[in-house]
Formats: C-alpha cells, sequence, structure tokens
C-alpha cells in the first residue's frame, strides 16, 4: 500500500511530442536550414559588399583551402595555438603541482591567478612585442599566458576536491608526495582537467585570433585573423565569411574530441555522467 502511494506521489513526466518526438538527426539540420536561410536573406538585404550569402561563403572557402590561401593561413595558427596551449598545460601542471607539496606554492599559485588571469591576451602583447619582437614568439608567449591559468585553476579544483580517502590509502602504501599527485590526485581530477583544458583551448583561440586581428603578427606567413583582417581591409566580404566558417568549423571538430575523450575516460569511468 505504501509503495503504491509513494509511486502515485512521483509525478510522470509528460509525453513527448511535436518537436521533441524528432530524431536529432532531422532537429539539427532543421536548425540549420532556418539560420542559413535567415543569413542568406540578410545577405540579399544588405548587399554583397557587405555580408556574404552562404553559396558565395562555401565557394570561397572551397577555394581557399583548394589553393592554400585559407588553408596555410590556417595551419600556421593552428600550429601556433597547439604549441602554445601545450608548453601553457605544461607550466600549469608544475604550478599545480608545486602548490600541492608546499602552502608557498599554493599561496604563488593563487596570487598569480588573481593577478594574472583577468588580463586579457591582447593586452599582454605590447608587452610580449618588447620582449620578443614582431614574430611568432610574441604571439606564444600570449597563448601560454591566456592558457596557463584556466588550466590551472581547474587542477588545483580537482586536486582540493578529490577523494581524501584514496589520498590516506596512497599514503599508508607507502607512496611519496609525488607519486599521491601522479597517482591518485591527477587521475581524481581528470573530469576538471579535461574541463580546463577546453577552456583553455577557447582562450586561446580568442587570444590568437584577436592578436592577428589588431597587430597581424603570426609569423611570416601570417595566420588566420591575419587573413581576416587582409579581407576586411579590401572589402572581400566572401573571404571574411570563409575565414569565420573555418573557425567554426574547427571548433565543431575540437568539441567532438572532446567529447569523444571525456566517453572514452572519465564518462567509461563513471566520473561523471554523459
Amino acid at each position: 500500500m505504501a509503495a503504491s502511494s509513494s509511486a502515485a506521489a512521483i509525478p510522470r513526466r509528460p509525453a513527448a511530442f511535436g518537436w521533441a518526438r524528432l530524431p536529432a538527426v532531422i532537429r539539427y539540420p532543421i536548425v540549420g536550414a532556418v539560420l542559413v536561410t535567415a543569413w542568406h536573406l540578410y545577405a540579399i538585404h544588405k548587399g554583397p559588399l557587405f555580408v556574404a550569402t552562404p553559396w558565395q561563403t562555401v565557394q570561397e572557402f572551397w577555394d581557399g583551402w583548394r589553393n592554400g590561401s585559407l588553408s596555410d593561413p590556417t595551419w600556421t595558427t593552428l600550429r601556433l595555438l597547439l604549441e602554445g596551449v601545450a608548453l601553457g598545460a605544461g607550466i600549469a601542471a608544475l604550478l599545480t603541482a608545486f602548490a600541492t607539496l608546499s602552502k608557498f606554492g599554493e599561496d604563488v599559485l593563487l596570487f598569480l591567478t588573481a593577478v594574472l588571469n583577468p588580463l586579457p591576451g591582447v593586452a599582454v602583447l605590447p608587452i610580449a612585442m618588447l620582449l620578443f619582437g614582431l614574430n611568432e614568439s610574441a604571439i606564444r608567449f600570449v597563448i601560454v599566458n591566456a592558457t596557463i591559468w584556466p588550466i590551472a585553476i581547474a587542477l588545483h579544483t580537482g586536486f582540493r576536491t578529490a577523494n581524501q580517502t584514496l589520498v590516506a590509502v596512497g599514503r599508508n602504501a607507502g607512496l611519496s608526495r609525488v607519486r599521491v599527485i601522479t597517482d591518485v590526485l591527477a587521475p581524481a581530477a581528470l573530469p576538471q582537467a579535461i574541463s580546463g583544458l577546453k577552456t583553455a583551448w577557447a582562450f586561446g583561440w580568442r587570444t590568437i585570433i584577436a592578436a592577428e586581428l589588431v597587430f597581424g603578427v603570426a609569423g611570416s606567413s601570417g595566420g588566420l585573423g591575419n587573413y581576416i583582417n587582409d579581407a576586411r581591409q579590401y572589402f572581400i566580404s566572401p573571404r571574411i565569411f570563409a575565414g569565420l566558417l573555418t573557425i567554426a568549423l574547427i571548433g565543431v571538430v575540437v568539441e567532438a574530441l572532446f567529447g569523444q575523450v571525456e566517453r572514452r575516460t572519465v564518462v567509461r569511468w563513471g566520473m561523471k555522467t554523459s
């Protein structure tokens, strides 16, 4: 009797109907088609000098990747971004380990995070240009500065919220403090680490594109932001939108890769729900 009354007290979810009953493979293309249609109508209204149509954008995108005018700047930007994110992740891991091993290290990490994390990457670029000159090293410097702090904050939070029972078991098993970090805390903080890496990747993208747009520095060949800026100066609207389309598609691919990593690790191990 009690079981039946408690079951009756639980509200039932309403049956799905209309839009919710459609599968995702149908819903998303419909949403995309509506957005592309709105884009096309607005482009016709504003004129091709200001807003390229979807078809013009796709044509420019295809031609740019076929003849290298768009693909070469994209690979240049991606190479610098990957190098900067890798350096930032390595420095963030060292800072977090230092903060875990000593109270002084924790104070250093918290102080640097409070001071440097709010600084926009473009605001740091003039200092980088004074230190390294107008070259790729300046871009790497601002990307490293933009990516260290999200990763360090995420790792530090993951270490502090790790299961203390597991930490105690590791210490009782005779693990050194460094082994506790590498064998216990690092796996426990993996969900936060992936989240911090995703945030750092987004910060790095915005930093490098903004730096190239404002200052036009990304090496001798120029990067994707430089490509968009040149198209803006010469009023080549399809190239601007082709560059933006490239950024959007790379973002979708990277998000899908992070999703695969999460499903094969933290979701599969029960550390996070899908």
